[in-house]
């Protein structure tokens, strides 16, 4: 019985802890995005010609986001029933933003005014073969920088 309370404690401690940092890293975000609104950045599909290009540059930006055992846990109970996992889309969503704003931040150092044709490659890393324990995400994004 002790075991189960210890168990059902730490599930509730990592929930608690996992959603506070979470919180702050959203938070994070925001006032990064809104300090780097000044780069404008966009993805194309085809072709583009631009005129008066003064330099261009490869820039780019990773981020690694470890996932928690609760979202992990959680994640498991959904995949048994099916559905959207949310929990992993929160993840993949604060990756790609943090991504974002690092490619932005390199643009911004580098001097450009605008990063196009931006894309993302997203990997898991450390998966224990479809066991749900733990492992981490890796999101990159890259781009082209123009003057």
């Amino acid at each position: 019985m002790i075991q189960l309370g210890l168990i059902l404690a730490l599930l509730v401690a990592g929930y608690f802890l996992g959603t506070a940092r979470e919180k702050s890293h959203f938070k994070s975000l925001r006032e990064r995005e809104q300090n780097l609104n000044v780069i404008s950045w966009r993805s194309n599909g085809k072709k583009e010609k631009f005129e008066n290009i003064r330099e261009s540059a490869l820039v780019m930006g990773h981020v690694v986001i470890g996932q928690d055992y609760f979202k992990s846990f959680l994640a498991s109970l959904i995949n048994i029933v099916g559905g959207r996992v949310g929990v992993y889309e929160s993840l993949l969503d604060r990756g790609r933003r943090e991504a974002l704003c690092r490619l932005r931040q390199d643009a911004k150092e580098w001097g450009c005014t605008e990063v196009v044709n931006v894309r993302f490659e997203t990997a898991l890393i450390g998966q224990n073969q479809g066991k749900q324990k733990g492992g981490a995400v890796e999101v990159f994004a890259y781009g082209t920088a123009v003057k």
